[in-house]
């Protein structure tokens, strides 16, 4: 072997070996400081609200069995962190108890209702307004009715279809409407009712503070704001990312209502039968701990640090109007687009939760609901994925296809990543979603 080779094998081996010990002291540091805001938050929280309304995940795993839940994930309280396998976090918690018993005489229940808007988060009209009187407490829905110049009732195999469509995480229903909506023909568009759903948590759907956004949450609001108020006995699903896992829950509650799934980059990861918790392979698969790309270190900073992460909403959440501005300002923009709005409309508590609530968590339930859905030889399940996807890598789905073989058909897109899949080849993906609708009514097609 040559020196060279050699020389070049040394030189990577201790540059990743850097990276590790780099690696190792940064997350380190996040462990003392989320520990160290923890308290702050706390301290804040009483002054401005009386009380600590949401209680945090800090603390080993016994000390959050009141919090423990069948539709919470594991992966809220169970977080490698070098602090909780030393006992230390939940002293901001302990501390604020030991203060309770001492005032209430041992009672340490949580007096009064959750705030509907904290002190942390926006108050602006866009993101209240769900909060404001009369407001029925259900989902933003972007509705496309039929054209209403047609005199006679459609009948039979004429009858009008309605698609869902949902988004994923940190994103809205304009993910759909200012993309493939526009490519859809003019037949489809007389043909098809479109729901653009903004899910619970995003965009302008309610931001409850007292929800811990689960995909029964998800679900259930769906159900109140689409399902039952418009009567659909009737319909397809199309999903990005995150809204994957909901499409799946809620087509496992209707396999006899729905007509076609169509999945866009789903994080899947099979139940394990050993044991393994799934929710915390989720976690890690998803957003590992690691610092490079930049866009990945951002991903694990703000999925296992709370505290951290409720610091950055606070500065870039709360005050998004004036980042909005200055990006104007800065690229001589009158209007932004809508992934840059979408990005920042949403709480530290709504972002938090549906990260492991529903993405770490459902993936505990996504083979129940592929096995419902498998039963049903009525349905399809269609899976666009992009092969350079690093969000949601591509071995999800291929694992997908590899468990529910019938159930599932695979269609990989070349060169596309999480997101390009669709926006780089929109009028592509509204021609897929054309022909898969066809095929539901005519499996020949």
């Amino acid at each position: 072997m040559s020196a060279e080779i050699l020389a070049g094998k040394w030189t990577r081996k201790c540059g990743r070996t850097l990276l590790h010990s780099l690696t190792c002291l940064v997350f380190l540091f996040l462990d003392f400081l989320d520990a160290l805001l923890c308290v702050v938050f706390r301290v804040v929280d009483e002054f401005f609200e009386g009380e600590a309304r949401t209680p945090c995940y800090c603390g080993n795993e016994g000390e959050n069995k009141e919090m423990e839940s069948e539709t919470l994930s594991e992966s809220l309280c169970m977080r490698r962190n070098v602090l909780r396998k030393m006992g230390f976090l939940g002293f901001a918690r302990k501390w604020k108890m030991c203060r309770k018993k001492k005032d209430h005489g041992g009672d340490g229940g949580i007096n009064g209702s959750l705030m509907m808007n904290r002190w942390s988060d926006c108050g602006c009209n866009s993101c209240v307004s769900w909060t404001k009187r009369g407001h029925a407490h259900k989902l933003h829905v972007v509705v496309t009715h039929l054209p209403q110049v047609r005199t006679e009732v459609p009948t039979g195999d004429e009858a009008a279809e309605n698609v869902i469509f949902l988004h994923g995480f940190l994103s809205s229903s304009s993910f759909w409407t200012e993309t493939v909506f526009s490519y859809l023909s003019e037949s489809c568009k007389g043909h098809y009712r479109l729901f653009a759903v903004d899910l619970l948590g995003f965009g302008r759907s309610p931001k409850p503070n007292d929800s811990m956004y689960t995909l029964l949450d998800h679900v259930e609001m769906i159900d109140k704001s689409v399902v039952s108020p418009f009567q659909l006995n009737s319909f397809h699903l199309v999903a990005h990312s995150m809204g994957c896992i909901i499409a799946l829950a809620l087509a496992a509650k209707y396999p006899n209502f729905v007509k076609s799934v169509t999945l866009v980059a789903p994080p899947y990861f099979p139940s394990a039968k050993d044991g393994a918790r799934t929710s915390l392979t989720a976690l890690n698969k998803l957003a590992g701990k690691t610092l490079w790309p930049p866009l990945a270190f951002g991903k694990s900073v703000m999925s296992w640090y709370e505290h951290v992460g409720r610091c950055f909403c606070f500065l870039f959440c709360r005050n998004h109007r004036t980042w909005e501005m200055i990006l104007k300002l800065f690229t001589l923009r009158r209007e932004l687009k809508f992934t840059e709005v979408d990005l920042t409309r949403h709480t530290h508590h709504s972002a938090w939760h549906n990260m492991h609530n529903t993405i770490c968590g459902g993936a505990t339930m996504t083979d129940e609901h592929l096995e419902t859905l498998n039963k049903s030889t009525s349905v399809k399940v269609s899976i666009i994925h992009g092969d350079q996807d690093t969000e949601a890598p591509l071995e999800c789905s291929k694992n997908m296809k590899m468990k529910f073989p019938e159930l599932v058909q695979l269609n990989i897109v070349q060169n596309a990543d999480h997101r390009s899949v669709i926006f780089h080849r929109a009028r592509d993906f509204a021609k897929d979603l054309e022909h898969i609708w066809a095929s539901s009514q005519n499996p020949s097609i």
